[in-house]
């Protein structure tokens, strides 16, 4: 598996975007994990060790969301955005 990267050099983003950029930046990250942890588990017939890696990455969501819940308080773009896209999925899917 390939981690994510940053995909920009956050010491060159204007200040008013940064907090915005940090917290993408630690999206991508737990995402990362979430999928590391998931994986692992999958990959492991040890039970116990199956049990807190899928707790792990439990709690990597909860971040993900954390970072997410800011990251809307701060960019009503992205609010809307998000809102626009699940229309979107509801629509082709039929929901």
């Amino acid at each position: 598996m390939t981690l994510g990267k940053i995909p920009i050099d956050l010491s060159k983003v204007k200040k008013e975007n940064l907090d915005k950029q940090i917290l993408r930046a630690g999206i991508l990250a737990e995402l990362d994990a979430i999928n590391l942890y998931e994986q692992m588990a999958d990959m492991t017939d040890n039970k116990h060790l199956k049990m807190v890696l899928l707790d792990v990455a439990k709690e990597e969501k909860e971040h993900v969301g954390e970072f997410q819940y800011l990251l809307l308080k701060m960019d009503k773009q992205q609010e809307h955005e998000l809102e626009d896209g699940a229309k979107e999925v509801k629509k082709l899917i039929g929901d």
